[in-house]
């Protein structure tokens, strides 16, 4: 199976350092981003997404970034084939309005939606929201959660009586087609029980060969337990040039304008989540304390991957970088692990975009790892 090829919307703006205009919880607003979220400048993105032969983007959710519901059907009439990743949280909406907002965007966009369901794992944000549950508790929402929201997309009223929804009836006017898949992540066991009974692809965060194989076998023995099969897709940055010293120049022009204060205090703030996949991201560069203007190979983990992004940004937080054909080396290697999707992003993602396409692109075609054509999905 080939590989499938996603970009990234940057519905917090953009920008050219390690954080781009990424809103944290007490990172950036919208209003110092190097670019605006603006409809015109995300209308450019997902144009050039589309005309590189992109399979979809993915949107972010939380109090950082646009909304991605308004964002993404704001950009259906600008595009004809690119799909959208929708990203929404249990904690934020109710699985039947969920179903109804996805049945609608399914109609309106002929077909071009996919959710990403996100449990999270940041207190601060999650509090905003009304959440207060604990970890475990979250990711059993998040089963229920998706249990009814299948069952409202299923063409029958559907009920369900569970520890966290009660709901009599649950349907849409009419029932979306295709039915949209799941993008699921996380790294806990909890996560992985989730996956493995709902997910139709399983996201990770990109890690050296050993966590990666680790966190897919305990995913695929849940999914087999429950006599299914889930695919994995792998979320990573990408800093991709002619050659690797070109690459890595870049990493190390990214990391001058660092302030190790802001690293320091980015990791006491990333100890207050409790998310794994975060605790495994911090944990890359956790003994690396003072290298933000240092060498930035001092933190390349493995071969080309580099946890830089990690020492300011939450969740994914580790590039690859390298020449175009070191870059596609490497994905080929995720892939050979079972990794069938490729969800990239670069800063600024309009300019990267195109870099990739045009230098990492050709080389997996070389090794034969996606079709002349990127169109369509796997099903």
């Amino acid at each position: 199976m080939t590989l499938r090829l996603h970009w990234f919307l940057p519905t917090t703006g953009d920008g050219r350092d390690i954080v781009g205009a990424f809103i944290g919880s007490h990172g950036r607003s919208a209003a110092s981003a190097t670019r605006q979220p603006t409809l015109g400048y995300l209308t450019q993105v997902a144009t050039a997404a589309e005309q590189l032969g992109f399979d979809s983007v993915l949107t972010p959710t939380g109090t950082w970034c646009e909304d991605p519901w308004i964002a993404t059907a704001a950009l259906i009439g600008a595009t004809e084939r690119l799909r959208f990743i929708v990203a929404v949280r249990p904690s934020a909406m109710t699985p039947t309005a969920v179903a109804q907002f996805g049945a609608t965007f399914q109609r309106m966009s002929g077909g071009r939606l996919l959710l990403n369901v996100v449990t999270g794992g940041d207190r601060e944000d999650l509090h905003r929201f009304g959440d207060w549950l604990e970890h475990d508790a979250r990711y059993a929402r998040t089963d229920e959660f998706l249990t009814v929201l299948r069952g409202a997309w299923s063409g029958t009223p559907f009920d369900f009586d569970g520890v966290h929804y009660r709901v009599a009836g649950a349907t849409v006017a009419e029932a979306p087609d295709p039915v949209p898949a799941i993008y699921f992540g996380g790294a806990s066991p909890a996560a992985a029980r989730v996956s493995g009974r709902q997910a139709d692809v399983h996201l990770i965060w990109a890690e050296p060969t050993a966590g990666t194989i680790q966190q897919l076998d305990v995913v695929r023995a849940e999914a087999a337990a429950q006599g299914r099969r889930v695919e994995f897709g792998l979320r990573v940055h990408v800093i991709s040039r002619d050659t690797s010293e070109q690459a890595w120049a870049e990493a190390n022009r990214m990391l001058s304008g660092v302030d190790p204060a802001a690293v320091q205090a980015a990791r006491e703030r990333f100890a207050g989540h409790d998310s794994v996949g975060q605790q495994r991201m911090s944990g890359l560069h956790a003994t690396k304390a003072g290298l933000a203007t240092d060498d930035a190979h001092r933190l390349e983990v493995a071969p080309n991957l580099w946890a830089g992004f990690g020492l300011l940004r939450p969740r994914a937080g580790t590039a690859l970088v390298g020449s175009h054909e070191e870059v596609a080396a490497r994905l080929a290697e995720y892939h050979a692990l079972g990794i069938r999707h490729v969800i990239a992003s670069g800063q600024p993602h309009l300019e990267e975009a195109y870099s990739f396409s045009e230098g990492v692109v050709p080389q997996l075609r070389r090794l034969g790892l996606i079709a002349d054509s990127l169109l369509g999905i796997d099903r």
